[in-house]
C-alpha cells in the first residue's frame, strides 16, 4: 500500500475575543507594571486539505498583541497551500521564513503557532489517534494543579475557598500569586494558604517576575519553610544567569521559561541551568513543533517541565515527556470548546478523541470579531 499524497486547500484564519468572568491581578499589576487582565485573544486556525482533512490549532495573546498575531498569520499563511500538511516540520520553516524580516521571537512564532498546530491536529485526526498517542506518550493522564483560583485580586479567604473547591473537583496542586510590594503579606498569604491545605498537598508560588535578585534570594529563603513544589518565575524572564544563582541558592525548585517566545531564548536558560524547572508554552514558542525541539533539549539536562497555561494543548506534550510533569489548570478557555477534559484523583487524562479532541464551540464563533479564508475554497 502506497501513500497517497494530500494538498492543503485552504485555512481559516479567525480572531477571537474571549471577555474574562472577573478583572484578573497578579504582581505585574500590583507593581503597576499592568493593568488588570479582562479578556484574552485568541487567533484560531483551521486546515482543510483536498482530500477532506481538518486540523484546527490556536494561539493567544494576553493584554496586547492578538491583533498583532492575527495581521502576520494573515500575511504568511498562504505558503501552505498546496503543500503537503504531512510535512509538519518544512511547513513550519516556510512560515518562519516568510515572516523572517521580524524575527524569530515574539509576534512571529506566536503568530505562526495557531497553524502548526492545527497541522498536528489534522495529522493526529487522519491517524484516528490522539495527538499524545501520534507523538508517542509516555503515560495517559499527567498531574494538575490549579492557578486560576490563586490570583493577587482574591483575599486569603477567597483563595482558600478556591483551593478547596479545586482539590475536590479532582485537581492535585495549587498554585497561588506572589510578588506583592509588600513581602510580609507575600508570606502571611503563603502560610494562610498552607496552613489550610496541609502539609501533604503541593503548593506553588508565582512571583511573575517582579523580585530583584536580592529580594528574591530573600523571600526564596524566607518560603523554604513552606517545602513548597516550585517558586515562579522570582526574576525577570530573560535573566538567566540570576536564575541560575538563585536555583543553587535555594532548596526550593526554581521554575521559569513561561513569557519566552522561541527556541533560542530558552535554549540559553537550559544551558545556564537556570532553573530545576523549565516551563515552555507551545502557543508562545510557536507550537507544538518548536515545543517538541525544547523537550528534547529539557530532557537532555535532566529539566523537569512544566508547560504553561492552555491545558488543552499541553495535556498531551506533556503526557510525551519522559519524566512526568505537572500541567496547569486554568478553566479560562472552556467556553471556546465543546469538550472538556477529564480530572480525578489529582490527575488530567489525555483524551481519547482524535488530534487535540476539541471542537470550536458556538460560543467562540460568537466572540468571533474577525476572519479571512485563505486558499482554494476563498
Amino acid at each position: 500500500m502506497t501513500y497517497s499524497a494530500d494538498a492543503i486547500r485552504s485555512i481559516k484564519l479567525s480572531t477571537v475575543t474571549m471577555p474574562l468572568a472577573a478583572p484578573i491581578s497578579d504582581a505585574k499589576v500590583a507593581t503597576g507594571r499592568q493593568k488588570p487582565l479582562t479578556e484574552g485573544i485568541f487567533l484560531v486556525a483551521e486546515v482543510t486539505t483536498e482530500q477532506g482533512f481538518e486540523g484546527m490549532g490556536f494561539s493567544y495573546s494576553l493584554r496586547a498583541g492578538g491583533p498583532a498575531q492575527y495581521a502576520h498569520a494573515r500575511e504568511v499563511a498562504d505558503v501552505l497551500i498546496g503543500a503537503d500538511p504531512n510535512d509538519i516540520g518544512r511547513l513550519y520553516d516556510k512560515m518562519l521564513w516568510a515572516g523572517a524580516s521580524v524575527g524569530r521571537a515574539g509576534v512571529a512564532p506566536q503568530a505562526i503557532a495557531a497553524a502548526d498546530t492545527a497541522l498536528w491536529d489534522l495529522k493526529a485526526r487522519r491517524s484516528n489517534l490522539p495527538l499524545a498517542k501520534l507523538i508517542g506518550a509516555h503515560r495517559d493522564s499527567v498531574p494538575t494543579y490549579n492557578t486560576s483560583g490563586g490570583y493577587l485580586n482574591s483575599s486569603i479567604e477567597e483563595i482558600k475557598d478556591n483551593a478547596s473547591r479545586s482539590l475536590k473537583d479532582g485537581i492535585g496542586g495549587i498554585k497561588i500569586k506572589v510578588g506583592l510590594p509588600d513581602g510580609a503579606e507575600d508570606l502571611r498569604r503563603v502560610a494562610a494558604v498552607r496552613e489550610h491545605l496541609g502539609a501533604d498537598v503541593p503548593l506553588m508560588v508565582d512571583a511573575n517576575q517582579q523580585w530583584d535578585r536580592t529580594t528574591a534570594l530573600r523571600m526564596g529563603r524566607r518560603l523554604e519553610e513552606f517545602e513548597l513544589t516550585w517558586i515562579e518565575e522570582p526574576l525577570d524572564a530573560y535573566d538567566a544567569e540570576g536564575h541560575a544563582r538563585l536555583a543553587q541558592a535555594l532548596d526550593t525548585p526554581v521554575a521559569t521559561g513561561e513569557m519566552l517566545s522561541s527556541v533560542q531564548e530558552l535554549e540559553r536558560h537550559i544551558a545556564a541551568r537556570s532553573c530545576d524547572i523549565l516551563q515552555p508554552d507551545a502557543p508562545r514558542v510557536g507550537g507544538v513543533t518548536p515545543f517538541l525541539r525544547l523537550a528534547t533539549l529539557a530532557d537532555h539536562a535532566g529539566l523537569d517541565i512544566a508547560p504553561h497555561f492552555v491545558m488543552e494543548i499541553h495535556v498531551h506534550l506533556a503526557a510525551c515527556y519522559p519524566r512526568e510533569p505537572w500541567v496547569e489548570h486554568f478553566d479560562w478557555l472552556e467556553p471556546l470548546f465543546e469538550e472538556r477534559l477529564e480530572i480525578r484523583d489529582g490527575r488530567m487524562f489525555v483524551p481519547q478523541r482524535p488530534g487535540l479532541g476539541l471542537t470550536v464551540s458556538g460560543q467562540a464563533r460568537a466572540w468571533t470579531t474577525d476572519s479571512v479564508l485563505i486558499g482554494a475554497d476563498a
